[in-house]
C-alpha cells in the first residue's frame, strides 16, 4: 500500500483543462494500477513479439564479439637457438625430416649461433659490412670502432654525432652514413629500441626494421639469424642457401625464391639451421685454388698462359668469397 501510494497522482480537477504543449516541463502523471498492468501486459506481449521475430545477427553487440586488432603481436615463436640444446633439437628433426639433409649434418660440426652484440651493434655492423669485401669492410668497421672509441661506445647518440665527414674519412660513403643516421635517429625518437626487437615476432620485426633505410629483406634475414638466434628463418632469396638447396636435392636448375618456402617445409621450426647447413654444403663444394704455378718453369713464350691462369685463380676465388661471405661477415656463425 505504501509503493502505492507514493507512485499515486494527486488528486486532478473534475474537468481538467487542455493538455500543456508538447515542450511543458511537467513531467505525464504515473499510470493507476490497473493502467500499470495494462502497461506491462502490452509491453509483454510487445516483447513476446519481438522475441518470435528472427534476430539481427549480422551486426552482434562490441560485449560478445570485440572488433579485431592489428595483428601486432610482440611475442617471439619458438626459444631462440642461442638457448642450451636446442641446435640439438633442431639437428634431430633435421635429421629426422630430411634423409638428403642428414648426410650434410653428419659431414660438419654443428653450428654455434652467439652474438656478442647487442641489436643496435649489430644493425650498425650489418650496414658497414653492406657491398664490401670481407677484408674491406673489416678495415672499416676496425676504423669505426676506433672512431668512437670501442665496442662499448656504439650508441644512437654517438652513431647521430659522427657527421657524413667524419665517417667519410674512415671510408663509410654518404649513402651508408644516411643509412646509419636513420637507423640511429629511429632509435632515438623511440621507433625502435633494442628491448622492443628482441622480443617482436618474425614478421612485425622484418616489417619494422625494413622501415630503415639500407636495411632489406636480406639483411633482416641475417640479423634474425646471427644475431637474434631465430630459429625459423629461411632466407629465400640467398643464392647461397638456394644453390645448396639445388645440390642436396640434384635439382637441374637453381630454385627461385619463389619455390623455396615449398622445398624447405620439412625444416620447420627450425629452417635457420637447415639454411646454415646449405651454407656449409655450398663451402664444402667451391673449387679450391689450383696449385700456384712456378713462373720459372714457364717457357718465355707462355707468358699469356699463365697470364690466364691466374684470371681464372682470381675468378675461383672470389666466387669462393661470394658463397660464403654470409659465413664471414656476420658474429656467431661458429
Amino acid at each position: 500500500m505504501g509503493e502505492q501510494s507514493l507512485s499515486q497522482p494527486k488528486p486532478q480537477p473534475p474537468s481538467p483543462p487542455p493538455s500543456p504543449p508538447a515542450s511543458a516541463a511537467s513531467p505525464p502523471p504515473a499510470p493507476a494500477p490497473a493502467a500499470a498492468a495494462a502497461s506491462t501486459s502490452t509491453s509483454r506481449g510487445t516483447a513476446a513479439a519481438a522475441a518470435s521475430r528472427p534476430k539481427k545477427a549480422a551486426h552482434p553487440s562490441s560485449d560478445s564479439n570485440p572488433p579485431k586488432k592489428p595483428r601486432l603481436t610482440f611475442t617471439v615463436p619458438g626459444r631462440p637457438l642461442s638457448f642450451a640444446g636446442e641446435v640439438g633439437a633442431a639437428i634431430r628433426h633435421l635429421r629426422d625430416a630430411d634423409p638428403a639433409l642428414a648426410a650434410v649434418i653428419d659431414a660438419h660440426d654443428p653450428p654455434v649461433f652467439q652474438c656478442p652484440h647487442r641489436p643496435f651493434h649489430s644493425l650498425v655492423r650489418s650496414i658497414l659490412y653492406q657491398q664490401l669485401a670481407f677484408k674491406a669492410a673489416a678495415a672499416v668497421y676496425s676504423r669505426f670502432l676506433s672512431l668512437l672509441g670501442g665496442e662499448a661506445s656504439v650508441t644512437p647518440d654517438a652513431v647521430l654525432a659522427l657527421t657524413p665527414q667524419h665517417l667519410r674519412q674512415i671510408g663509410v660513403s654518404p649513402r651508408k652514413a644516411s643509412y646509419l643516421h636513420d637507423l640511429a635517429r629511429k632509435y632515438v625518437s623511440g621507433i625502435l629500441s633494442d628491448s622492443a626487437i628482441i622480443n617482436m615476432d618474425d614478421r612485425s620485426l622484418a616489417s619494422m626494421l625494413t622501415m630503415v633505410k639500407g636495411i632489406g629483406p636480406w639483411s633482416v634475414h641475417m640479423f634474425m639469424i646471427f644475431s637474434l638466434a631465430r630459429p625459423d628463418v629461411l632466407p629465400s632469396a640467398d643464392l647461397g642457401v638456394r644453390k645448396g638447396v639445388q645440390m642436396l636435392y640434384g635439382l637441374e636448375d637453381v630454385p627461385r625464391p619463389s619455390q623455396m618456402d615449398k622445398l624447405c617445409e620439412r625444416w620447420r621450426p627450425y629452417r635457420s639451421v637447415g639454411a646454415w647447413y646449405m651454407w656449409r654444403l655450398i663451402e664444402s663444394k667451391v673449387p679450391q685454388p689450383a696449385p700456384a704455378i712456378d713462373p720459372l718453369a714457364l717457357p718465355a713464350t707462355d707468358d699469356q698462359i699463365m697470364l690466364q691462369h691466374q684470371q681464372q685463380q682470381q675468378q675461383q676465388q672470389q666466387n669462393a668469397i661470394q658463397m660464403i661471405d654470409p659465413l664471414q661477415m656476420l658474429p656467431g656463425m661458429g
